[in-house]
């Protein structure tokens, strides 16, 4: 490691981190559960479904367990790494110390790329649901869009006790509506329309479970992702949660659980009820699940108004995720300090407003919402892959290092989440090329940034480069 790496830059201000502090002990462990199925609820109301287009049932139904495997693994690695570096850095801060400091920059860039891109997205998705149902004769576009940025980053404004608490209301109407629908739709569950997807068969290992064949199954991965994408935002919150060294692992382990169980009722009860084929392509696969071609019931309004909240839950709560690795990033230097600055309630408030006005250009400009959701994915699986080795680099580096909580299986859980995410990284190429190449042209630009400018201005007080400078401090005594 450098001296650039362990010292960074020693001219920041004395009141440099009282100008960048967050409210802390505000959330329990309850409103970070909350958290990590806010980020996530959407993708159970659309989104899902195109998956089946891509490897039908069976192809759709391996990619889940298989993704679902991958996040479980990664969350139990982020637990333990979450209890030994509690920062707002997140997925930056563990690859940071493990990684150096291009191994931080380059994972928090990826979260960054996520956590940007997908509020945008949905915001477009929100703008289609207004319309659809009627809502005060609104109609998709950026009134809409910029109604959505305005109102939902003036609540996080207002304070982060405040807005995890509305995001944990919203979060348990729409979480309440899935339990709802699973039961109605169930009751017209069949079995025979899981498969009814017309088989390819050309396609090497083609059957009625798999109709595009076993390639299917790795096309289908990023939709798989969807029933779980975002959960791994929970440790962004560590500096603001009460006691994260407990609350975080309990925290994670839970919404996990709820994100399973979920994602299982709502994939089972939406195909078993209309089929695959009816919903493969449908942009509310759950309504259409309840109705198929015919008029609204009642409980195809409430599951449509209901998706609408989900919506809301995951755009705010990927709102504040972005917020919090922007923050980070910017404190430490990678990013221009000044977006770290915090009002008097404690809120990072540029870290807000400026990733949510590139969000609403984007929604606004393009009106694309997939693409910047497929962009979003290939982020992730970036992140994923960076923050799994940082696990299992830290357990092979500082075996000695105080762990308050200790991942299951240790580096082979995260050894099996780093393989997942890289072969889940290659499926985005798969489904959208495009937007894996936008992708890596923002990293390119991001990365010469990094180079030629922010990696000689780090801050050496910021809580993450304290961690990584200590840990090299203490392997040049043990070298001595």
């Amino acid at each position: 490691m450098t001296l650039e790496d362990t010292t960074g830059d020693k001219t920041a201000p004395d009141d440099y981190l009282e100008r960048r502090a967050l409210r802390r002990g505000s959330a329990g462990w309850l409103l970070l559960t909350g958290l990590g199925v806010a980020y996530v609820v959407s993708g159970d109301f659309s989104g899902w479904n195109i998956g089946l287009s891509k490897g039908g049932f069976g192809g759709l139904a391996v990619a889940t367990v298989l993704m679902g495997a991958m996040y479980a693994c990664l969350v139990f690695a982020l637990a333990e790494l979450s209890a030994i570096l509690p920062t707002a850095g997140g997925g930056y801060g563990f690859a940071r110390r493990a990684l150096g400091t291009w191994g931080g920059f380059l994972t928090g860039t990826a979260i960054l790329i996520e956590y940007i891109l997908a509020p945008a997205a949905i915001s477009i998705f929100i703008g289609d649901y207004v319309e659809s149902l009627g809502l005060f004769g609104l109609e998709s576009g950026w009134p809409v869009y910029l109604a959505c940025f305005v109102i939902f980053i003036g609540i996080h404004l207002w304070g982060v006790g405040e807005a995890l608490r509305f995001s944990l209301i919203v979060t348990a109407i729409a979480v309440a509506a899935l339990v709802i629908f699973a039961l109605g739709a169930l009751s017209d569950f069949h079995v025979d329309g899981l498969n009814d997807i017309p088989v390819d068969t050309d396609a090497l290992g083609s059957n009625s479970w798999l109709p595009y064949g076993l390639l299917g199954i790795w096309a289908a991965f990023p939709f798989g992702m969807w029933f779980f994408l975002g959960v791994e935002g929970v440790p962004l919150a560590a500096e603001e949660a009460k006691d994260p060294v407990r609350s975080m692992p309990k925290a994670l382990a839970i919404s996990m659980g709820i994100l399973v169980l979920l994602a299982v009722m709502t994939f089972f009860a939406s195909t078993g009820a209309r089929g695959s084929a009816a919903i493969q392509e449908a942009g509310n696969p759950l309504v259409v699940a309840l109705q198929g071609d015919g008029d609204p019931t009642l409980l195809s309004r409430f599951v449509n108004y209901a998706g609408l909240a989900g919506l809301v839950a995951s755009f705010f709560s990927l709102i504040y995720a972005g917020s919090r690795q922007l923050f980070a990033l910017s404190r430490a230097g990678y990013l221009p300090r000044f977006l770290s600055l915090t009002s008097r309630r404690k809120s990072p408030y540029l870290g807000l407003l400026i990733p949510g006005a590139i969000g609403f250009a984007l929604a606004a400009g393009t009106g694309n919402g997939a693409r910047m959701l497929n962009i979003a994915v290939f982020g992730a699986t970036i992140s994923y892959a960076l923050m799994a080795l940082s696990h299992i680099v830290l357990r092979r580096r500082e075996p000695e290092l105080h762990r308050p909580y200790r991942t299951p299986g240790g580096v082979v859980t995260s050894s099996v989440a780093f393989v997942l995410a890289l072969s889940a990284l290659v499926a985005t190429f798969l489904v959208d090329k495009d937007a894996a190449f936008i992708a890596l042209g923002v990293y390119v630009i991001a990365l010469a940034y990094f180079a030629f400018y922010s990696r000689k201005h780090l801050v050496a007080k910021a809580p993450e480069e304290e961690f990584a400078a200590l840990a090299a401090a203490e392997a040049e005594l043990e070298r001595d």
